[in-house]
């Protein structure tokens, strides 16, 4: 198969294109001279291009900043059902998925006399959501980018011939076309239920999740360190990491309760990036310094180095196990060698601390290097690092002045 390399179309390529329109498209599905020197212009089509010849075409246009609209598939017969139409698809989604405001929402529309165009866009991601009341009783397709589930009993067939039935099964919001199949012998649609999420509950319940976390989290903390205030022999550096975990963990809270605002006032769309301080707050800031303390404190309770050690190993392999996990705040973000590093000294400081205590050593530059470990990753995730994994994809609401 001859390589067709995919690039933006340049206005040298008009006439080009112009002609490749009309040798591939049907004259009423060919976009105006003018739209189209506005769609290369403000770079909205993509090229296939074979020995200096253009074979085929993906034109969009943007009638709204928030709405990309495919006008035009096309690819010259003869390079047709060699994959050319799907590349330039995906070529031109991942250009508009990755513009440097918020991705628009991207449609097309397919008559259901194209079942070729039809297939190509419920391949590349595409859903059928309504049928539009213009002459060939055209589909409107979006592209979705986020997750939604189906309900696997909740689906039928509609032959494409059957107009009235298929406007009528896309009437209600959860439906949409999934798929285009064969029925006896004719094409014909597979309409699934979606089922609707409601996204100000489901941030509610996050952000209420995120509390309750935290509260728990600062009861221990608070319980541990008043162990600390009333033992004599606790070292005054884990004192003071557990003094640093507790109002770390409170900071936490202040800031989900200020998501929790965010969400009831929603005025800025800030609930993801509220939420990222809170969640990296409260486990730099609380979880990990409270549990790598609990050896120490074991140590000073027990007076056993041999079962404080046997402890401390398990926390510490714990710990790297949970790093490595992907329930873990850092699997949500890129990640580095310098993160790398931060892992593993974080994970080995529960099995340095208590060896220090139990030996009656000097445990102050291990508290510093700790405290500086993960103030570092604290640092890093918030402002070094974009959103969390999926928040960014997540429904935001539209403000309108």
């Amino acid at each position: 198969m001859p390589d067709r390399p995919v690039r933006a179309a340049r206005p040298a390529d008009l006439i080009a294109l112009r002609s490749l329109l009309a040798d591939a498209c049907e004259p009423q599905d060919i976009p105006a001279p003018a739209l189209l020197t506005e769609a290369v212009d403000r770079g909205l089509v993509r090229v296939a291009v074979s020995d200096g010849e253009l074979v085929g075409c993906v034109a969009a246009e943007m009638p709204s900043p928030g709405h990309a609209r495919l006008t035009v598939v096309a690819v010259r017969p003869e390079s047709r059902r060699q994959g050319v139409a799907a590349r330039l698809l995906d070529e031109t989604l991942h250009a508009l998925l990755h513009e440097p405001d918020e991705p628009p929402l991207i449609s097309a529309m397919a008559r259901t006399d194209q079942p070729a165009l039809t297939q190509l866009l419920l391949g590349c991601g595409f859903i059928g959501t309504r049928v539009m009341r213009l002459p060939g009783l055209p589909v409107h397709y979006q592209y979705k980018s986020r997750v939604e589930y189906v309900d696997p009993e909740a689906r039928h067939l509609v032959p494409v011939s059957a107009r009235e039935q298929l406007a009528e099964s896309l009437s209600p919001p959860d439906h949409a076309v999934t798929a285009l199949v064969t029925l006896g012998g004719e094409p014909a649609f597979e309409i699934a239920r979606f089922e609707r999420d409601d996204p100000a509950a489901l941030q509610s319940g996050e952000a209420a999740a995120g509390i309750a976390f935290s509260g728990s989290i600062l009861a221990a903390i608070t319980f541990l360190l008043g162990f600390a205030f009333t033992s004599t022999r606790f070292p005054d550096d884990v004192r003071l990491l557990l003094i640093g975990a507790t109002f770390a963990t409170v900071l936490s809270l202040i800031v989900y309760a200020s998501a929790s605002g965010e969400l009831a006032r929603i005025r800025s769309n800030s609930f993801g990036r509220i939420m990222k301080w809170g969640n990296v707050l409260s486990e730099y800031g609380g979880v990990l310094p409270f549990v790598i303390s609990l050896p120490v404190t074991y140590a000073q309770a027990s007076g056993d180095p041999w079962t404080t050690m046997v402890l401390a190993a398990v926390l510490s392999a714990a710990i790297g196990w949970y790093e490595r996990s992907e329930f873990s705040i850092a699997h949500r973000f890129r990640r580095s060698r310098t993160e790398l590093g931060l892992k593993l000294f974080t994970a080995a400081s529960p099995t340095v601390g208590a060896a220090l205590v139990a030996a009656d050593a000097t445990s102050w530059p291990w508290t510093i290097a700790l405290m500086a470990a993960l103030t570092a990753r604290t640092w890093l995730y918030l402002f070094r690092r974009g959103a969390e994994a999926d928040i960014a994809e997540r429904r935001q609401w539209r403000i309108r002045a």
